[in-house]
C-alpha cells in the first residue's frame, strides 16, 4: 500500500498541492482546512481511494467491524420540523406515527432475550412525555433486566430538549442519564454545524455549540460517543470541512469520539424532495476525505442500509472500516427516507459473507470495539439450514 501512495509522486499530471497532501499522509501529518477543501474541489477519486485506504490499512489492516444490535424507537412524533426528515410526524398528524409506553418498550427488548445482541440503539422523536424521568426509568429498567446490554441512546437534540424542560444543566442531566445506565451516545442530530445551513434544514434544534457541548460533557464523564454529518443536500464543500474541523477540535480536547459516520441525504418523503441525491462517486469521495481529514478518529463507519450493500462494499476501499450492525428490521429511519435497503435486516452470516466477498476480514465487535468474534475462520452451515444466530453462544439472562 505504501508503494501505491509513493506512485502518486511519479504522476506528472497530479497537481503539486495533491502531492503535498500525499506527503503529509505518508508522514502522519495533519492536513489543514484549506487542504481539505482542496481535496473536495480537485482530488480525483482514485487518488482519494489510495490515500484513504492507506490510512485505513495502517490502522486496521483488512479488519472490518460490525456488531449485533437492534433499534428501539420510542416515537416518531416530533416537535421539530426538519426539512430533510422523512421519519418524524408532526403532532397534528400524530395518528400517522407511534408513541410507545415504557412497558411496551420493555416488551420489545425482551424479544431479544435469547439472541446474543450486544447493543440496543435508542433514538426517536422529541415529545414532552419522553422526559428526564421517562428515560432514566427506561435505562434503569433495561439494566435491571439485562445488565450486560450496552445502552447507546439519544442524541444531543433530545437531551437538549429534555434538560431544558426539566430545568437542569447539561452537566446535571447527563450525570443522571449515566447513573441510570446510559453507556454511550450515537452521533445523530449533528446534520451540518454551520448556521447558514443548519438554520435552514434543522431550525429550532440545538445549535452546533450545544451539540458539541453535550458530547464534551459525556466524554468528561468517561463515556464514548459517535459523530455524524448529513451531506449531499444544500450544503457546499466548505460547510463539510467546517463540520469536520469542529469535530476534530473537540476530539483533540476530549478523545471521546470513536466513530465518524457520514450520512447520505435521501430525498424521499420529505420537504427537500426537489434536491437531487449525491452520486455513488460523491459518496465514496466523501468517505475518503473524511478518513483523511479526521486523523484523530479511530473509525469511519458506513451504514449499509442507507447506501446499499454494493456501495458499502466499495466504501471499504475508501477509508471505511465499520459497517455498523445486523440492525434487524427494528428501525424505520432508513426505509422511510428512501434508503437502498427497504427492509434493513441482515443475518450475521450474510454480513460476514458480504465483507469476505471484497477480501476484508469480518470482526464482530461490541459497542466499544472490543472483539466478540473473529469470523475469519468461522464456517457456517448450508444456506438451507442456516437460521439467524446458529451455533453462536446465547447471552445468559439474569
Amino acid at each position: 500500500m505504501t508503494q501505491q501512495v509513493s506512485s502518486l509522486f511519479s504522476d506528472n499530471n497530479l497537481a503539486v498541492e495533491l502531492k503535498d497532501i500525499a506527503t503529509k499522509v505518508l508522514n502522519n501529518q495533519r492536513i489543514t482546512a484549506p487542504e481539505g477543501l482542496y481535496l473536495f474541489n480537485n482530488a480525483p477519486l482514485g487518488y482519494l481511494g489510495i490515500l484513504a485506504n492507506y490510512i485505513r490499512e495502517q490502522r486496521h489492516g483488512s479488519t472490518t467491524y460490525f456488531n449485533r444490535n437492534f433499534h428501539l424507537e420510542p416515537t416518531n412524533v416530533c416537535l421539530y420540523t426538519c426539512t430533510f426528515c422523512s421519519y418524524s410526524r408532526l403532532i397534528k398528524k400524530r395518528e400517522e406515527g407511534w408513541e410507545y409506553t415504557l412497558d411496551e418498550l420493555l416488551e420489545m427488548i425482551k424479544k431479544y432475550d435469547d439472541e446474543p445482541v450486544t447493543e440496543v440503539h435508542i433514538v426517536g422523536g422529541v415529545l414532552p412525555q419522553y422526559d428526564l424521568e421517562f428515560y432514566t426509568n427506561l435505562y434503569k429498567a433495561i439494566k435491571k433486566h439485562r445488565p450486560e446490554l450496552h445502552v447507546k441512546a439519544l442524541t444531543p437534540v433530545e437531551y437538549h430538549y429534555i434538560f431544558k424542560k426539566a430545568k437542569v444543566s447539561y452537566e446535571e442531566g447527563m450525570k443522571q442519564m449515566v447513573e441510570a445506565g446510559l453507556d454511550s451516545m450515537p452521533g445523530g442530530g449533528a446534520e451540518i454545524f454551520h448556521p447558514e445551513i443548519r438554520d435552514k434544514i434543522a431550525g429550532g434544534k440545538c445549535d452546533a455549540d450545544q451539540w458539541l457541548d453535550i458530547h464534551r460533557i459525556l466524554h468528561q464523564l468517561g463515556k464514548r460517543s459517535n459523530a455524524t454529518m448529513l451531506y449531499g443536500h444544500i450544503e457546499n464543500f466548505q460547510h463539510r470541512v467546517d463540520h469536520m474541523e469542529r469535530l476534530r477540535r473537540l476530539q483533540d480536547e476530549t478523545k471521546g469520539f470513536q466513530t465518524f459516520i457520514p450520512l447520505k441525504f435521501r430525498n424521499k418523503n420529505n420537504e427537500m424532495a426537489h434536491v437531487p441525491e449525491s452520486s455513488v462517486i460523491e459518496d465514496l469521495r466523501n468517505y475518503a476525505i473524511s478518513r483523511i481529514y479526521l486523523d484523530n478518529f479511530d473509525h469511519i463507519k458506513a451504514y449499509w442500509p442507507m447506501i446499499g450493500k454494493a456501495t458499502a462494499q466499495m466504501s471499504l476501499s475508501f477509508g471505511v472500516d465499520d459497517l455498523d450492525g445486523t440492525i434487524d428490521d427494528t428501525t424505520k429511519i432508513y426505509s422511510m427516507a428512501g434508503a437502498e435497503e427497504k427492509n434493513p435486516a441482515m443475518s450475521t452470516k450474510d454480513l460476514v459473507k458480504m465483507i469476505k466477498q471484497v477480501n476484508r476480514s469480518p470482526i464482530e465487535r461490541d459497542t466499544l470495539y472490543n472483539v466478540v468474534t473473529d469470523y475469519n475462520e468461522v464456517e457456517f452451515e448450508d444456506d438451507n439450514e442456516f437460521k439467524g444466530y446458529l451455533n453462536l453462544p446465547v447471552v445468559q439472562q439474569k
